[in-house]
């Protein structure tokens, strides 16, 4: 069984076999490993601060190249009897007319980006970490009846990163390019119809991210969908269980590297649900995911949608849910306090946070370089043990603040979620 992971900087292939033993596992990084595209943290930030997009071409050059490095390793691709994967949640690729014809013709003499360069009425893809959408956010919102209104629909408030948003963005600011699109998909669900060779449908988990569905009913929002874009259903596809069989590979892998044709396509699905799917996370637990963002995650029956947070349907039953809280600075803002206080070295961090008392003394810092997600705040804020605010901290002292901040504000908002 294979899986891979489409995350923001880099893309991970692991291979277990029926004893749930790792046999193969590698990564490309997109900086790194495919420099022609400089991206920086595997994306481009715009001139604005805000919008955020990531070359749709290197997630599949950096495909093309992951599979090429198995086959110089000698993986047997002809034994893998399923294959499936997850992609960073939120982003989006846009597919022009006519474009699965191609994909599902594409030579296997020739590598997958260069059948496919021509695919994609929009190049660089809005991915999560965009920020620019929210002017769509606000009409969204008053389209339904306001932020409670929509979170009870679709699980969440409206979010500037969720893909209805960027959608309306799109349609507004470049109509014409959203007329040449024949179908809209996000990561995970891009990701798998490069396998299929075909575009794969949405899957309920990953589409309960986008302020478009319906969680209690699993289908499209008619009142969002016509809030964001005219003929969106139609660009979008039905949702499917998470853990649907899409079908057979297609035989542009079997032509190419060997893959029986018998390789079922499972459906791929966000890296959040994926993280509570393969953490094997049970009603009750929870779970904290120290990434580029950091994400607290649980699962959950009766969910009360609410302003901050956010329910999706649970990838592994149908018929449940998991609550999610995700911050933004997460490790790139420990990375830069790292940086700037402990001469880059994890070493050193660890000596400093492990030299100072819990509770810092009373000294408190909120650390966002980026605008926040949950609370929505942007800057640096530190306050001393009474409550002024200060400028700046020693440096064991500022370790402290960030990691005892980050914490606190995972724990104070879980309590609202239950």
């Amino acid at each position: 069984f294979v899986n891979l992971l489409f995350c923001i900087f880099q893309l991970k292939v692991i291979a277990i076999d029926e004893q749930l033993r790792v046999i193969y596992e590698d990564n490309v990084h997109f900086d790194k490993d495919l420099p022609e595209f400089k991206t920086q943290g595997g994306v481009y930030i715009h001139s604005d601060k805000l919008t955020v997009t990531s070359p749709v071409l290197m997630w599949v050059k950096a495909l093309d190249m992951i599979l090429e490095k198995m086959k110089s390793s000698g993986f047997n691709f002809s034994q893998v009897k399923a294959l499936s994967g997850a992609g960073q949640q939120h982003g989006s690729v846009y597919w022009k007319k006519g474009s699965t014809q191609i994909l599902k013709n594409a030579s296997s003499e020739l590598p997958l980006h260069q059948s496919l360069k021509a695919c994609f009425s929009v190049s660089n893809s809005p991915v999560w970490m965009d920020s620019s959408t929210a002017s769509q956010c606000g009409a969204l919102e008053k389209a339904v009846g306001g932020a409670q209104q929509l979170a009870s629909i679709t699980g969440s408030r409206a979010y500037e990163r969720f893909t209805g948003n960027q959608i309306a963005k799109i349609y507004s600011q470049n109509p014409e390019v959203y007329a040449q699109t024949e179908r809209i998909s996000l990561v995970s669900s891009f990701a798998a119809s490069l396998f299929l060779g075909a575009y794969a449908p949405i899957d309920y988990s990953d589409g309960s991210g986008m302020n478009l569905l319906q969680i209690w009913e699993k289908v499209w929002s008619v009142p969002c969908l016509d809030a964001c874009a005219p003929g969106l259903e139609a660009k979008l596809g039905c949702p499917v269980p998470s853990h649907s069989v899409l079908g057979p590979i297609s035989p542009y892998y079997s032509q190419r590297y060997g893959f029986s044709p018998d390789c079922k396509i499972v459906a791929f699905t966000g890296d959040n649900p994926a993280s509570l799917a393969g953490m094997r996370l049970q009603e009750g637990d929870i779970a904290i995911s120290l990434g580029t963002s950091d994400t607290l995650f649980l699962w959950i029956q009766e969910p009360t949608p609410a302003l901050e947070g956010h329910i999706l349907c649970n990838p592994v039953d149908s018929q449940a849910y998991m609550a999610l809280l995700c911050f933004k600075n997460g490790s790139l803002m420990r990375e830069r306090i790292r940086d700037d206080c402990a001469s880059g070295s994890w070493d050193d961090f660890s000596k400093a946070l492990s030299s100072t008392a819990a509770g810092n003394h009373g000294n408190l810092g909120f650390y966002f370089d980026v605008m926040e997600i949950t609370p929505e705040a942007v800057g640096i804020h530190r306050f001393n043990r009474d409550n002024q605010k200060v400028s700046g901290f020693p440096k064991e002292v500022e370790i402290r603040a960030l990691i005892e901040g980050q914490f606190m504000a995972k724990r104070i908002h879980a309590e609202k979620l239950g």
